[in-house]
Formats: structure tokens, C-alpha cells, sequence
């Protein structure tokens, strides 16, 4: 007694198809899963007989041999309690095989025979067209993140027996058709940049920052207000596209997390604590899952106390700063997780954070302030589009008297402008925005006047920028440029570019 379905393992943040096959044979009371399953894959045994004694089926007393095909892949988790308890259930004849073959299945039984939901739903909706299947079984809460993508006909169910009664032709199920009123996209910001007094300068630069997908840092005293506008830079980014939306729940859903509406409306806002690890900053483990880097993907990575970060764990940023992208090897394989986001860092200009500060002295020896200053090393800090000194603020600047802070909205539609112009110029490449241009793209868009030019090149000698500083300013002053709607880059903005270059300047 033989039957085949189609079920799917995810590895990093793929799918891949995996063929569940059940054999039945006399002989002693058996119940075996091959195929390199993992603990929990195991312990579907246990899962399944219950769920189908609970579901009013007869469990058979024989030698059940269940395949897990290809071998080589790695199988994790209760993603197959379905496609095995199916299995069963086919080669006992209580499942009309040939109906079974065409279906892959997904979920996690729970002992009553109930489904539970599971991880990245996504990605296998996502390859199951590549693999020519177009009938996916799922639990009713994955529904939604099944179905977005349009490439599958989902049909969700809450029981085994409801599953049964489908696939023999005795309960009719329409395929869930995904609604995009579903999707939940919060448009009013959940903090607002008028809540936040003073700081122009570095209101200033969040929004260019927001308008290029700039790298940002903050340097200044506690209590400036790092902290507080960093939260706010969200609610001034355009919302994501619907592939990038796609993008970013393809790594949540490989991680675990499933969503409200199917998608991930609003770009994501990671917020890990200095006692992070470099394994979670850049992903990992035996069996690599997506880390800080790739959860921000198309958002911000907001690594407050930036200093305090463990220096092997700052180092592991370098790659994805550059490449988008984060390879993570292991013996027998090696994974590509996407890693396109905007760093925001704060951090104290020394370890009693009151250097330069108005009223308050700092008490550090220059040993103390290098040796803090230099946990961050030169080439990261390079990487960092834009510098930026947050001072204490004045007593007027807190008061009442002075509180004409812009709205996020505001801000929010001069980004998007910006935004539009830079859609309109990197139309047909994978860039979308100024931070992502490379040389080719710089000495094609970054037009300078004959006084900008000047002016960049005295700021360079004078300086003594480095290579890549020099594109950093070409890249910023383009974007200040954008906001301005000018095709050229003029002085004042190279001048405002190369102020937002403070620890070069140091």
C-alpha cells in the first residue's frame, strides 16, 4: 500500500518541494520517518496517530514507512503532521490516491485533529509554481499569506476530517481568493517628528536620510533627543511596493511570523539591544534563519548605544552595508539572505557622553574618548552616509515658547517627491533610490555646477576625505538635490552635504 503528496521544507528563506511518501506493509507495529527529519519532525508520529484516533479513523497496526524526499535536504519542524497523516489515511484507502497527487500540504496537527498554523507559507506558495503544482492545502490562519501571491489555489481548512472529506469529492471548498483591502497598512505614523522640540539639524538630516535611503549616525549627550527622532524616521519613508512588500514577509514568514492581511504593510523598524551577538546581528545557527540584518530588510536597523555593540558584532555590518546582501556559510551549505536596509546608529561622543556638551563637563581623559570612539572602526563609519552632531538642547528650545516642529506627514511628502524623482531616473535597474547608486551611476546623475565642483574639491583637499566619502557626498548632495527638484547639484548643496560628514571633519 503506496501513496505519494507533496509537501515542502524551507532552508534559510526557500522552499523546497519535498515529496512524502507512505508505505504500508505487514509486519510488526512500526511507525519509521526517513529522509534526514530533525527532532520535531520525529515526533510527528506520536502527533499524527493521535490526530487521526481523534478524528475518527482507525490508526493501522502495521509497518508504516514514511520518505521524506530528497534526503539531502534537511526537514524541520511540524510543517509535514498533514501530508503524513494524508499519507496514511491514502494508502489505507480512505483517501482516493490519484486525487491526492495533485496537492501539496502543509500544517501542524494538534492531538483532537485540529491545524495548526506554520512557517513560511510564503516562500512555498512562492515555488510552487516553478514546480507545477497549483492546489495548496493549508491551515485557515496562513490563509491569507498563502494566497497573496496569487500563483496557488489555496484551500484552508481548520480539521483533518474537513481536509478528508474535501480531497474524496464529498465537501465542496472554493479557492480563497486574496482581498488587498486585507491588507493592513498603518498610514499615520505611530510617532510624529512634531513631538520633537528643537534639533533642526538633525531633523534636517533624518529627512534627507529618508529621502536617499541614507545611512544615518547620531553623535551627541544623553537626553539630546537621538533616540526619540530615530523612532520617528519611519513614519516619514514612502510605504513599501508590493514587491517589496512580498520580499520582506518572505524573510518573516521563513522566520516564523505570520501577519495580519498576509502581507507586511509597513517597513520594519529592528531595534536589537548592545548585548547583541554578531550570529543574531547577521543570522545563523546549525541551520541558518534570517537575522537583524535581513528582518530590516527595505527598513531601518536602528542600533542605539552603537558604541557599546560588541566590535565583532559591528564588523559583521560591513558586507551588507555594501553588497544589500549577507552570505552565511556552513560545512555542507551556504545561504543568501537579503539585507537592503537603512542603518540608523546613536551613540555618546565619549564614555560619560558630555563631550562638547554646553553646560556639563566631561570627565574623560583623551585615552578614554579615542579608545571609545575607535570601537567603531574606520571602514564601518566610512559606510555610514551621514554624520551628524545632536547637542544638548537649550531651555527655550524645550519650552512652549519654541514648538513649530513639522508634522511627519509633512516631511513625509517632500520624501516621497523625492522619492518619485528617483523612481522616475533609476527606472529599469534594481536601484530605487540614491544610497544604492554605484560609480557608473554617480558619474552619470551627479552633475556638479562649476561652483559646486569647487567647492567639493577644496572640502576634499582641505579634509582629506577618503575615496569613499567622496561618493558618500556626491550621493547625499544628488538626494538634497531631489528635494530641491533640481536636475543639477548646485553649491549650497554640496556645502550642506559635506556638513553632514562630522566624525570625517573630527
Amino acid at each position: 500500500m503506496f501513496s505519494l503528496i507533496y509537501s515542502a521544507a524551507i532552508n534559510g528563506i526557500e522552499a523546497h518541494l519535498v515529496e512524502v511518501e507512505t508505505y504500508i506493509s505487514s509486519g510488526m507495529p512500526v511507525f519509521s520517518i526517513v529522509g534526514l527529519p530533525d527532532v520535531a519532525v520525529k515526533e510527528s508520529r506520536d502527533r499524527v496517530a493521535a490526530a487521526l484516533k481523534n478524528s475518527g479513523f482507525d490508526f493501522p497496526s502495521k509497518k508504516i514507512t514514511v520518505n521524506l524526499a530528497p534526503a539531502d535536504i534537511k526537514k524541520e519542524g511540524g510543517i509535514f503532521d498533514l501530508s503524513i497523516a494524508l499519507g496514511i489515511l491514502a494508502a489505507i484507502g480512505k483517501i482516493k490516491k490519484e486525487n491526492l497527487q495533485r496537492f501539496c500540504a502543509v500544517g501542524e496537527l494538534s492531538l483532537d485533529g485540529k491545524i495548526r498554523k506554520v512557517k513560511g507559507v510564503l516562500p512555498i506558495s512562492l515555488s510552487l509554481q516553478k514546480n507545477k503544482i497549483k492546489d495548496f492545502i493549508v491551515p485557515f490562519p496562513n490563509r491569507q499569506e498563502a494566497a497573496v501571491t496569487g500563483k496557488a489555489n489555496v484551500f484552508p481548512f481548520k480539521t483533518l476530517i474537513e481536509i478528508v472529506k474535501f480531497i474524496n469529492g464529498e465537501a465542496e471548498c472554493e479557492p480563497y481568493l486574496y482581498d488587498e483591502k486585507e491588507l493592513s497598512v498603518l498610514v499615520e505614523a505611530e510617532y510624529d517628528f512634531a513631538d520633537v522640540k528643537g534639533q533642526k539639524n538633525a531633523k534636517r538630516a533624518s529627512e534627507i536620510a529618508a529621502a536617499g535611503s541614507h545611512n544615518i549616525i547620531m553623535s551627541g549627550p544623553p537626553g539630546s533627543g537621538k533616540t526619540m527622532i530615530a523612532k520617528r524616521i519611519p513614519g516619514i519613508l514612502p510605504l513599501m511596493t508590493f514587491d517589496e512588500a512580498i520580499e520582506t514577509t518572505k524573510i518573516w514568514s521563513a522566520a516564523g511570523h505570520v501577519f495580519s492581511g498576509g502581507l507586511m504593510g509597513r517597513r520594519t523598524f529592528r531595534s536589537p539591544h548592545h548585548t547583541t551577538s554578531s550570529v543574531a546581528l547577521a543570522g545563523g545557527g546549525a541551520y541558518p534563519k534570517p537575522g537583524e540584518v535581513s528582518l530590516a530588510h527595505n527598513g531601518i536597523l536602528f542600533l542605539d548605544e552603537f558604541a557599546e555593540f560588541r566590535r565583532d558584532a559591528l564588523e559583521v555590518l560591513r558586507q551588507p552595508l555594501e553588497d544589500k546582501k549577507i552570505t552565511v556559510s556552513r560545512a555542507k551549505n551556504s545561504f543568501v539572505f537579503p539585507a537592503s536596509f537603512m542603518l540608523v546608529a546613536a551613540m555618546n561622543p565619549c564614555p560619560c557622553g558630555n563631550l562638547g556638551h554646553r553646560e556639563k563637563e566631561c570627565v574623560c581623559a583623551p585615552l578614554q574618548i579615542r579608545k571609545y570612539q575607535n570601537k567603531i572602526s574606520g571602514p564601518l563609519m566610512d559606510r555610514i552616509d551621514i554624520h551628524i552632531e545632536v547637542p544638548a538642547l537649550k531651555f527655550l528650545e524645550l519650552s512652549e515658547l519654541d514648538n513649530n516642529s513639522e508634522s511627519s506627514a509633512a516631511i513625509r511628502e517632500r520624501v516621497i517627491k523625492a522619492r518619485e524623482i528617483q523612481n522616475i531616473r533609476f527606472t529599469g535597474s534594481d536601484i530605487y533610490a540614491n544610497a544604492q547608486m554605484q560609480a557608473k551611476e554617480v558619474k552619470k546623475y551627479c552633475v556638479l555646477s562649476d561652483k559646486a565642483y569647487e567647492i567639493l574639491k577644496t572640502a576634499i583637499e582641505k579634509l582629506n576625505f577618503s575615496a569613499r566619502s567622496y561618493d558618500k557626498i556626491l550621493k547625499i548632495s544628488r538626494t538634497i538635490a531631489d528635494l530641491d527638484g533640481s536636475s543639477t547639484i548646485k553649491s549650497h548643496h554640496i556645502t550642506e552635504a559635506v556638513r553632514y560628514r562630522f566624525f570625517d571633519r573630527s
